[in-house]
């Protein structure tokens, strides 16, 4: 098979779909999605089947128990697509409408319209779900999506395709609106990232060697979907009791995720105090520690001395990087040298540190006595995310609906001419 000249093709039949898209009935996105649920709900032997073959695939290869867990499709996972499909389906349809609508001085009305990004390319690692996530909010953003998931989930994306080209169909909406990329070979990607007459964004998900090459690639923009390297600063004025529930859950509740803590900045007033309980309580959900040497001599036998590349390191494990710092400055600092703009959060009852804090934390998610955990597409009231954005031109944090349109500028006159 020619690799180009098939993601050409598909490319091509991707943008006239977004055509299409652009303007669809709201009614009939809403009703693709609702058939879809139905679809996923009746959880058809096909996809199971075709499951069944990516894991035998999978387990033969060698693929660890954590990214096996992902791969598999079960009833739980199902019913949690269906519904994600019926959740977008109730929001509310943002392409079209009109925001910030002001009036000149010339008595020209003046505003921004949502409108669909156009072709959106998602790729992808792993989980067979992103297919179905990514794919209804690009079309309930008026997009056309192509989605290219990774070889080990082949079969499963394609049985999960199916049900989306029978939902499109049935609700009389383009099939090509979501194009499966149906090859493994790896030379698609860059077929891909050099068709920018036809996909107008890129976004991709997953580790950090495939954002590295996709973005050094990509001759259209790229929605960056980069590590999490998240900290928690605790404060000198702060409620331990909150602040150890909170770390326990950014920390242990799912270490592998990309938004799990990764690093704790502790006040020196406070970490006398504080890290023995930080040992004791993550110490029992078997956390580990990287610490620094003021730290180190308070975390127990669990903490060994932190190298230098482990501050600034995504550990996706039940491993916990500690520092201690003088002041909010300091870890401000520390995390300007070592965040990866995704997620952070400050511990403390003291107000104006909490407010500068919100402001000089550079992340897609800044918070207040809460869990980096928080920083979910669901959480933040999104519904589905197709991703947390790192980059800050267009999307910053979870992207949803809305954060896949963008917004030209409408003019409304009565025959004024300029001057």
């Amino acid at each position: 098979m020619d690799v180009a000249a098939a993601m050409l093709d598909l490319a091509k039949r991707a943008r006239k779909a977004s055509r299409l898209m652009a303007g669809a009935d709201p009614a009939a996105k809403k009703n693709a999605l609702t058939i879809l649920a139905g679809l996923l709900a009746e959880e058809p032997a096909e996809v199971y089947q075709a499951n069944a073959r990516d894991m035998d695939a999978a387990a033969a290869a060698g693929l660890d128990a954590p990214r096996l867990d992902r791969l598999r499709l079960t009833p739980a996972v199902m019913a949690a697509m269906a519904a994600a499909c019926r959740e977008v389906a109730g929001m509310p349809d943002p392409v079209g409408g009109i925001e910030a609508l002001k009036k000149r001085e010339n008595g020209l009305l003046v505003g921004r319209m949502r409108v669909p990004l156009g072709v959106v390319c998602m790729i992808y690692e792993s989980r067979p779900n992103v297919t179905i996530d990514a794919a209804i909010l690009c079309l309930m953003a008026g997009n056309a999506v192509i989605l290219k998931g990774g070889s080990e989930a082949l079969e499963s994306n394609k049985a999960l395709a199916g049900l989306m080209r029978t939902a499109l169909a049935r609700a009389g909406l383009p099939g090509d609106a979501a194009c499966l990329v149906e090859t493994a070979d790896r030379a698609a990607v860059g077929a891909l990232c050099r068709l920018d007459q036809y996909i107008d964004v890129m976004i991709p998900r997953g580790g950090e060697g495939l954002i590295r090459a996709v973005t050094e690639q990509a001759a259209m923009p790229v929605l960056k979907h980069y590590k999490g390297v998240c900290h928690a600063y605790l404060d000198a004025d702060v409620s331990e009791d909150q602040a150890l529930a909170v770390v326990l859950n950014a920390k242990a509740q799912r270490p592998g995720v990309c938004n799990a803590l990764e690093c704790l900045l502790v006040h020196a007033d406070r970490a006398a105090s504080f890290l023995p309980r930080v040992a004791e309580t993550l110490g029992r959900a078997g956390v580990r520690f990287r610490a620094c040497p003021r730290s180190l001599p308070l975390l127990g036998e669990r903490a060994v001395p932190a190298a230098d590349e482990d501050f600034g390191y995504e550990f996706h494990d039940l491993i916990l990087a500690v520092k201690v710092v003088d002041s909010m400055d300091e870890a401000l600092a520390h995390i300007a040298e070592n965040g990866s703009n995704h997620t952070e959060v400050i511990l403390t009852q003291n107000h104006d540190r909490a407010m500068a804090f919100l402001r000089l934390a550079d992340a897609s998610m800044v918070g207040v006595n809460c869990s980096t955990r928080f920083n979910d597409g669901g959480e933040l009231g999104l519904g589905a995310e197709i991703g947390i954005s790192t980059s800050k031109l267009h999307a910053y944090g979870p992207m949803g609906v809305t954060e896949l349109t963008g917004a030209k500028f409408v003019v409304l006159g009565q025959g004024q001419v300029r001057g």
